[in-house]
C-alpha cells in the first residue's frame, strides 16, 4: 500500500503517512488515491480543495467546523513549513466527545490527517510561510460555519503559543460548554 494509516486517540480520526519516493532530484508522493484510502475504510467524495497561507509563525486558525447538514470530512496536509494541528470531537455519544488531539504536520514529514464530519479543526503555524491544503467532502456554506474558542480553559489545548495571531472571528468563538448544537455520533458500519 502506498499509505500507512494509524489510529489516533479520537474515534475515526486517522494519521496518514504516504509513501515518498525521493532521490537526488527531489521527491514524488501520491497525496491522494481514492482506491488506497478506501482500502483502509476512508471514503469520501471530495468536492472542494482549499489552500491557505500563513505568512508568520504563530498564526492560529480555528477551531472551525460546519454544522449539520453541512458537516465536512477533511483530508489536510502541509506542503510548506510546519503546523501544530488540533482536532476536537464534537459528536455527542462518541467515546472521545470533548477530547482533542494535536499533531505536527509538515512539508518534511508528509503526514496527513483524516478529519471526519463532526469534528472541529484548527492549526497553528510553527514556521513562517506555511502552505496548508484541505480536501473537503462538502462545499463551504457560510451560514453553517461555527467555531470553538481556541483557548477554552475546559479543553486545555497545548498550543505552542500563548499569544497567537488570530482573526477577529477566532477571538470570539464560544467555549465548548456554551456550544448549543453538538453533533450526534453514529458508529460506522
Amino acid at each position: 500500500m502506498p499509505i500507512t494509516v494509524k489510529d489516533t486517540t479520537l474515534a475515526d480520526v486517522k494519521l496518514i503517512q504516504p509513501k515518498v519516493f525521493g532521490d537526488h532530484r527531489g521527491f514524488f508522493v501520491e497525496s491522494y488515491s481514492e482506491k488506497d484510502f478506501a482500502a483502509h475504510g476512508l471514503t469520501a467524495r471530495f468536492v472542494q480543495d482549499n489552500h491557505s497561507y500563513s505568512s508568520q509563525k504563530g498564526v492560529l486558525r480555528g477551531l472551525h467546523f460546519q454544522i449539520q447538514p453541512h458537516t465536512q470530512t477533511k483530508l489536510v496536509r502541509v506542503t510548506r513549513g510546519a503546523v501544530y494541528d488540533v482536532v476536537l470531537d464534537l459528536r455527542i455519544g462518541s467515546p472521545s466527545f470533548g477530547k482533542w488531539e494535536g499533531f505536527e504536520l509538515s512539508a518534511e514529514n508528509f503526514a496527513m490527517l483524516w478529519v471526519p464530519q463532526g469534528f472541529a479543526h484548527g492549526f497553528c503555524s510553527l514556521t513562517a510561510d506555511v502552505e496548508f491544503h484541505y480536501k473537503n467532502d462538502r462545499f463551504y456554506e457560510p451560514p453553517a460555519e461555527g467555531g470553538i474558542l481556541w483557548n477554552d480553559p475546559d479543553l486545555n489545548i497545548s498550543w505552542p503559543v500563548t499569544e497567537p495571531i488570530l482573526s477577529e472571528k477566532d477571538k470570539h468563538h464560544p467555549r465548548l460548554a456554551d456550544f448549543s448544537s453538538p453533533f450526534t455520533f453514529t458508529e460506522r458500519e
